[in-house]
């Protein structure tokens, strides 16, 4: 199994990177940020700085979207790393959520997704795309690489996933709910004509390495209040008894909208809903061998990367346990081929 870090753009980005420097020396592939460029600093900037700090970890936001950018610059920014640090760059993609509704936006169609994942892979690749009706191509990309994961809850963005995606992304580690997205997504890639074990899967989710569950739960609680805001567009499209499993779905009953000014914050209060057992299902809680049996759960389910989020008062001994603990045991050398 891969590893990968989660953390949002806060200043000073030096922090932020030296952190990913120190995942690198411990065993982690991959170094993720949030892409809300309001509410936190724009991510692509300090990418550079990241990519100039390591060797081989491999960066990207989990996840951007297609309404904050012209397609044209993602690519290139994309395209840009690329050529300065080999390819050392993942495009996590979704519809959208704190990055639109903060700017009076509402997440991207899935028939945007779709197109701007291929344009933007096409570019970025060096390949003609039709953008705006005009064809385009960017003329020094030469042996570009980007694979693009895709994030995604409900049927049909499932489906997109299998049918298109090189690899998909669930921002919650309840193995119940990964059993269920998983099989979407490899049945669509088969009926699609397309290897379903060619899709990569990344699990992304936070991870408290300690003795006292309570504590955890506290400072981990406001993921179940994300992942809630994405699960009410679900319930809206989809109704409470409809293709999304309830045990997705049942918990944000008693959610009463939400305030973006704590997105992704440990004591968010719009999280105040999220029940304990929510909590220890989406979440990684409790000493490092429990954390190795959820892991281990989850690889037997086809599970490729675990993505840590540490948005939480203990990111780096979190880290610091995880490298130790964790990745030492379960982690490979090397990353996944895309």
């Amino acid at each position: 199994m891969d590893f990968g870090v989660v953390m949002q753009t806060d200043p000073p980005a030096t922090r932020l990177v030296e952190t990913m420097r120190q995942a690198e020396e411990l065993g982690f592939g991959y170094g993720w940020t949030f892409d809300s460029t309001v509410l936190w600093q724009e991510p692509f900037v300090i990418y550079s700085r990241i990519l100039a700090a390591t060797q081989r970890l491999r960066v990207g936001p989990l996840v951007t979207n297609p309404g904050t950018r012209d397609w044209s610059v993602l690519a290139s920014l994309f395209a840009t790393l690329n050529d300065m640090y080999g390819n050392r760059t993942v495009c996590g993609i979704g519809r959208g959520d704190s990055a639109l509704r903060v700017i009076g936006r509402r997440p991207q169609s899935l028939a945007e997704v779709a197109a701007c994942m291929r344009t933007v892979k096409d570019l970025a690749e060096g390949r003609e795309a039709l953008l705006n009706d005009v064809t385009v191509k960017i003329p020094w990309v030469r042996e570009g690489r980007l694979p693009m994961w895709m994030a995604g809850y409900g049927p049909k963005a499932l489906k997109l996933a299998g049918e298109q995606a090189d690899g998909f992304v669930l921002q919650c580690a309840d193995p119940d709910i990964a059993r269920w997205t998983i099989g979407a997504v490899r049945d669509a890639a088969g009926e699609a004509g397309r290897d379903p074990d060619a899709i990569t899967i990344c699990v992304a989710a936070p991870a408290y390495v300690g003795p006292d569950l309570e504590h955890a739960r506290e400072q981990t609680r406001w993921f179940g209040g994300m992942v809630g805001n994405h699960v009410a567009d679900l319930v809206e499209r989809y109704g409470t008894h409809g293709p999304v499993p309830r045990a997705l779905t049942d918990y944000i009953k008693g959610r009463d909208g939400y305030d973006y000014a704590h997105h992704g914050r440990a004591g968010n209060p719009s999280a105040e809903f999220v029940p304990d057992e929510i909590v220890d299902r989406f979440c990684l809680l409790g000493p490092a061998s429990a954390h190795r049996d959820r892991l281990a759960e989850l690889a037997e389910l086809g599970v490729n990367q675990f993505a840590l989020y540490l948005m939480h008062d203990q990111p780096q001994q979190t880290l610091w346990a995880y490298g130790q603990d964790v990745v030492a045991q379960m982690g490979q050398s090397g990353i996944r081929p895309d």
